[in-house]
């Protein structure tokens, strides 16, 4: 006798309907059909699978429900395999946290896609963790993993697209979220896989998402149903979207892949330890349940699939935090639909009075008394359940207006609290609204969405007082954004040894709000260990999860107080991630500091940069000299002078440190000054007539040349290369004349008085006074190479505004400005001060005022026989006596006040004599104070 199908009735009702709706045969009856099909070969095979949706409390509460009926004693997890020693670690975290694996140095993939990380989020309400949490509390359970391996997620990655991404199409990498970058792997993944099939179902469920969708018309229905209709629902779901999807793409391909693989890993274990199918319970996706690769199934005759070896990349794996969000954010989900989720698993269990299974010693969670577990079910004979699911009309729960009631009333509340000018009414108006809105979208009752709208609607009109709108109160309401947390028996080494070194402080670090941390350095020297660990988690975590408010860590500078606002907590992912890269963190910085210097795109600036590090942080004189030798290779081989600013200011910090901590200098820094030296007198004449090459990089070279001058010449090097270089430059652009201007005169190839007449030629002709501007900026950037220019520079912007007219001044003064301020903006207070000891600062003495440059030389008196009270220098330094009589002293000279003759020896010359003899710095004094001599 032929065995009747369980669905036959059910098949055939859809075929009919289906082609009297199409008016013929045609796809629609085959898909409907063939939908069927795929729930019937689903739950026919031997092997039982339990299909899922992720993060879907639905899911949650019928895997709870099949545990404890069926008891299996072999789980197969859709999950990469290689992370399963990490899920012991998950009883020490607060969930949700993401198992990651992590790799920086690849080997068989293309080096431009690391560093690779991939995650997946567990969730307390997931049916994964409900799974995981009976298998490894159970004894005698077996938990495996049959997934293809995290290598292989990235084996099956096309290499022309340059780099990885994740599979799901709506991955959104924002910085909020806490998977950073990483490929997300999640396990149940089900959701249309073409755009219009998904705005399609929205449009005529009358939602504005995905999230909201499955809610309505799947999470609802199903939180109460028997598991047998919950699986035939969730494989008939999982069809659909299967044979509506594009064919050919290669997404569809890799989840196929996927398939076989899973398939292939339960035969193996099958095989080999010979367990009853009866006996084990295959969790995956419901797209992946619907399965119809030939590899399919555990019965003879199966194909086999080749699975190809891991490459030599070395994985690291770890527990990293997550939140509700950043699973939001990397998986394309509705904002607030997983803190929804939650709540509805939260309401869910409590109304159903399950026990839901959790891992001994779980943080974060409510403890639940543990329910005696009855002897595992037989199997149930496979029945039509789908047609009376389809037919039946939805139900209406009494309790969801008394929910709905709280919600209201709790609204208000929060929204006072917030600024919002809330009150009962207002309660009353969303309570009626979202029924309203419920009737509206054709829903048996009001849905969390419904009322978020309306709360929307009543409560917020067109103003948001405080920083959070009703949208977000709402997310709040319903549970917000929980942040999980690693706890620190999970974590590596490193993150251990960051608390541990950080505990001195006070403060609970493993807190998410920002904290504050004051260190008296001076007065409890045992912070210090401490301070030096925050200045190194600075230059490693990004920008906000250590930040110090008060203190600086720079050559020769030490803090006696500081503080910082600490947000380590917060960014536990990023400190996890340290831990993958080395065992201490000083041990990452030497990595990440050698690393920068022998990348590719390396250049001297930044090799100088790591030696500031290297000392800093480290203190090692062996690797700082390593680095300060890279640095001298990398300027030898540049061909361009583009960073030769950071080089400059780089060199003058590290020699100012050497020599006032040294008594001589590293062998490499000598070697960098003459070999910058050389390089950059071979550039100067090519950096002259280049327009890609900037007045500032000029500046900055004419800059290393005449401060190195004399170190270079110590050393050995020729300043007729530095003479020949700059008479052979020949510049066009006025910014840059003005430079070699500036140069000529420092080597003393042009006296003040010739560039003096020259700029005042340049102000007489009306031709390039519309080019004064950039004369200008090339002398204020002369200022750091030739700093006595800064008088002169006064003198020519003082010109320049007396003597231009004023049509052509007024046009001419937006030009001064923008160029001062883009190309010489860090000179420009250089030349105020100056600005301000040359021109007096009252009013009255403004009118009298004589500029220096505009007076009559002043006749120069010198000191005779007379006395020390001939003349006011003399005067003034015989009542001030202490300073030449110390330099007198130093100089083994006579303190006594007497007059001696040129004659006369210097043994018995006093200061008196000495000014006599040597007029030059008295002269210099009475000029810079306007006082005749």
């Amino acid at each position: 006798m032929t065995e009747t199908p369980p669905f036959g009735a059910l098949r055939s009702q859809l075929v009919e309907a289906a082609t009297a709706f199409a008016e013929g045969p045609g796809a629609v009856p085959e898909i409907l059909a063939g939908i069927v099909d795929d729930v019937d070969r689903a739950l026919r095979e031997e092997l039982e699978i339990f299909p899922v949706c992720h993060h879907s409390p639905a899911s949650g509460l019928a895997m709870v429900r099949r545990l404890r009926e069926k008891q299996p004693k072999v789980i197969y997890l859709e999950l990469c395999e290689d992370m399963a020693p990490l899920l012991t670690e998950l009883r020490n975290c607060r969930l949700p946290v993401a198992l990651q694996a992590f790799a920086s140095q690849l080997d068989g993939f293309p080096q431009e896609w690391g560093p690779l990380s991939v995650v997946a989020p567990i969730t307390e309400a997931s049916a994964e963790y409900q799974a995981i949490a009976y298998a490894l509390d159970t004894p005698g359970v077996e938990l495996v993993l049959v997934d293809r391996s995290t290598d292989h997620v990235f084996q099956w990655q096309p290499r022309e697209d340059g780099a990885p991404s994740a599979e799901e199409p709506d991955q959104q990498p924002e910085e909020a979220d806490l998977h950073g970058d990483a490929v997300g792997i999640e396990i149940g993944d089900l959701r249309p896989r073409f755009a219009e099939l998904e705005q399609h179902l929205l449009h005529h469920g009358k939602v504005r998402h995905w999230s909201e969708w499955w809610d309505q018309y799947v999470e609802q229905p199903l939180a109460g149903a028997d598991y047998a209709t919950y699986r035939q629902v969730m494989v008939l779901i999982g069809s659909l979207f299967r044979r509506l999807a594009p064919a050919g793409t290669r997404r569809v391909a890799v989840d196929e892949d996927r398939e076989r693989y899973m398939w292939t890993r339960m035969r193996e274990h099958l095989a080999r330890t010979g367990i009853d199918k009866a006996d084990c319970l295959y969790v995956c996706g419901a797209f992946h349940a619907a399965s119809r690769v030939a590899e399919f199934g555990t019965g003879e005759g199966v194909p086999e699939f080749e699975i190809s070896p891991r490459t030599a990349t070395t994985w690291l794996y770890g527990l990293i935090p997550s939140s509700h969000s950043a699973i939001e954010a990397q998986f394309g989900l509705a904002s607030g639909s997983v803190s929804i989720a939650a709540a509805t698993w939260q309401k869910a269990v409590t109304r159903a009075r399950l026990t839901p299974f959790q891992l001994e010693g779980q943080k974060g969670s409510r403890k639940r008394k543990a329910v005696a577990m009855a002897a595992g079910a037989a199997p149930e004979p496979v029945a039509d359940r789908l047609s009376g699911f389809l037919a039946s009309p939805p139900v209406l729960d009494a309790l969801d207006e008394e929910e709905l009631l709280g919600w209201c009333v709790d609204i208000v509340r929060l929204a006072r609290r917030n600024g919002y000018l809330a009150s009962t009414a207002d309660a009353i108006a969303v309570f009626e609204t979202s029924i309203l809105l419920a009737g509206m979208r054709n829903r048996a009752r009001p849905t969390p969405y419904d009322f978020q709208d309306a709360a929307v609607t009543c409560i917020e009109k067109d103003v948001v007082p405080g920083r959070r709108d009703v949208r977000r109160l709402c997310e709040i309401l319903l549970g917000g954004d929980r942040v999980g947390q690693v706890g620190y028996e999970a974590l590596p080494p490193l993150a251990r040894d960051v608390y541990d070194r950080l505990a001195p402080i006070g403060l609970d670090l493993t807190k998410s709000t920002v904290q504050r941390a004051l260190l008296d350095l001076a007065g409890r020297p045992e912070l210090g260990p401490a301070s030096h660990l925050l200045w190194m988690l600075r230059y490693l975590l990004p920008e906000g999860a250590v930040r110090p408010i008060m203190g600086t860590r720079r050559l020769g500078e030490k803090s006696i107080q500081e503080s910082w606002d600490l947000a380590i907590g917060k960014h536990q992912r990023y400190i996890i991630e340290l831990g993958y890269e080395g065992v201490t963190v000083e041990q990452v910085v030497e990595q990440r500091l050698r690393r920068s210097v022998w990348a590719p795109d390396a250049t001297a600036a930044v090799a100088l940069s790591a030696v500031e590090d290297s000392i800093l942080f480290l203190g090692s004189r062996r690797f700082t000299d390593e680095l300060g030798a890279r640095a001298v290779e990398l300027l030898a081989a540049e061909r361009t002078v583009d960073d030769a600013p950071e080089v400059l200011r780089h060199i003058r910090r590290l020699l100012a440190h050497y020599r006032a901590s040294e008594p001589t200098l590293p062998a490499w820094c000598e070697s960098f000054v003459t070999a910058g030296y050389a390089h950059y007198c071979t550039l100067l004449p090519t950096a002259f007539v280049d327009d890609e090459t900037g007045v500032r990089q000029v500046a900055a070279m004419l800059g290393f040349l005449f401060t190195m001058e004399g170190v270079a010449l110590s050393l050995g090097c020729d300043r007729a290369q530095l003479e020949l270089a700059v008479r052979q430059s020949h510049p066009e652009s006025p910014a840059k004349v003005a430079l070699l201007w500036s140069a000529h005169h420092q080597l003393g190839l042009l006296p003040l008085a010739d560039l003096r007449a020259r700029c005042a030629d340049l102000l007489g002709n009306p031709l390039v006074v519309p080019s004064i501007p950039q004369y200008l900026s090339g002398f204020i950037q002369a200022l750091d190479p030739v700093p006595k220019l800064t008088p002169f520079v006064v003198e020519l912007m003082s010109n320049a505004f007396a003597k231009l007219p004023d049509p052509v001044l007024l046009p001419w003064l937006p030009t001064l400005i923008t160029t001062l301020r883009d190309q010489a903006g860090e000179l420009v207070p250089v030349l105020i001060r100056e600005a301000g000891r040359t021109f007096p600062a009252t009013l009255p003495a403004l009118d009298a005022f004589v500029p220096p440059w505009l007076a009559k030389p002043r006749p120069r008196a010198v000191a005779t026989a007379a006395g020390p009270a001939t003349g006011p220098v003399g005067a003034f330094l015989a009542a001030h006596p202490a300073t030449t009589d110390a330099l007198a002293g130093a100089l083994g000279l006579d303190a006594g006040w007497h007059v001696s003759s040129p004659a006369e020896d210097g043994a018995g010359a006093g200061p008196l004599a000495l000014l006599s003899t040597h007029p030059e710095t008295a002269e210099a004094l009475a000029d810079l104070l306007a006082a005749p001599i």
